[in-house]
């Protein structure tokens, strides 16, 4: 699994490559200005982002603002063109850039999606939350998908009732599992008090059980970013995924396990991944442990 780090703080990014483990960025933004703004005129948005570019080896991801496809055809041409010479810069794209219902929009990512591929830009899907959208940016010539496994975390949960800060974390981990098993056990002893086949299937109730602690048949973002593998993997598309919006190191390892091509992780949770307690404790001994003879093995004569 390819990493990319997942931030536009350029000390963070720095630190990452220097641990030897970073293979693309992925910036926003609104992140890039929070990071522009913090160097109180030292340097200007461009110059930033050229430097990132500059000592990033992989892909940095650098998104457009416009929501029609003429203008995201634009400043992806812009974006590329300026950038792009200064190291390897994929373009991001919303799958869908509506911000309402049926305002005629829903189909412009796609044609600005089409049109860059075409021109051999790298369009890195945004935003895509269901299997769905994922096979139609594919099919639409993505270079990469990015599923935000985290977000659907915490819209299943905000179904259930649940509040971020109140019951659950950012970065609390999300154990679809365990819901799962709690929801079948709660409709199995409902439906034995139900009669017929017919009044079972019939039932808004059974419904309503059924579809607890999912969204449309997803039970997680790890389970989201599994069902997208599967569809490419039944079909050969060369799209590469990227798990995005990851929270925590678990997270982290689960979507690794599934294979994923790439996960664009935070700083903190690349720091997350490699602490553990019992490591800590085994290096507190082997220090403890050192006798001086092999200690003076290593003295420079």
């Amino acid at each position: 699994m390819k990493i990319f780090v997942d931030t536009a703080e350029i000390d963070e990014i720095k630190t990452a490559i220097s641990w030897g483990i970073v293979d693309g960025v992925t910036t926003n933004p609104s992140l890039i200005k929070k990071a522009v703004d913090r160097r109180q005129g030292k340097v200007t948005m461009e110059e930033y982002i050229k430097e990132i570019v500059k000592i990033t080896q992989g892909p940095v991801s650098l998104e457009v603002l416009g929501g029609t496809a003429e203008k995201m055809i634009k400043e992806g041409r812009l974006l590329y063109k300026k950038f792009s010479h200064y190291g390897k810069v994929a373009i991001k794209i919303p799958v869908n850039p509506s911000i309402q219902e049926k305002d005629g929009l829903e189909f412009d990512g796609l044609k600005a999606i089409k049109q860059l591929s075409n021109e051999g830009i790298p369009i890195n899907v945004t935003l895509i939350m269901n299997p769905e959208q994922a096979l139609l940016a594919a099919k639409a010539g993505a270079a990469y998908a990015s599923p935000f496994a985290g977000r659907i975390d915490d819209y299943i949960r905000t179904k259930m009732g649940m509040k971020i800060g109140v019951d659950f974390k950012k970065d609390s981990y999300f154990d679809s599992e365990l819901i799962r098993r709690a929801a079948e056990k709660k409709t199995n002893a409902f439906m034995n008090n139900l009669g017929s086949v017919t009044e079972t299937c019939r039932s808004d109730e059974v419904r309503k059980l059924f579809e607890f602690g999912q969204d449309d048949g997803v039970r997680s973002g790890v389970e989201l970013v599994a069902k997208i593998l599967q569809i490419y993997r039944n079909y050969n598309i060369k799209t590469e995924v990227i798990a995005a919006s990851i929270r925590n190191p678990r997270q982290a390892r689960e979507v690794a396990e599934l294979g994923v091509h790439i996960a664009t992780l935070p700083f903190e949770v690349i720091q997350g991944m490699v602490t553990h307690y019992k490591t800590t404790e085994g290096m507190r001994n082997f220090t403890a442990d050192i006798v001086p003879p092999y200690r003076d093995l290593f003295k420079q004569e």
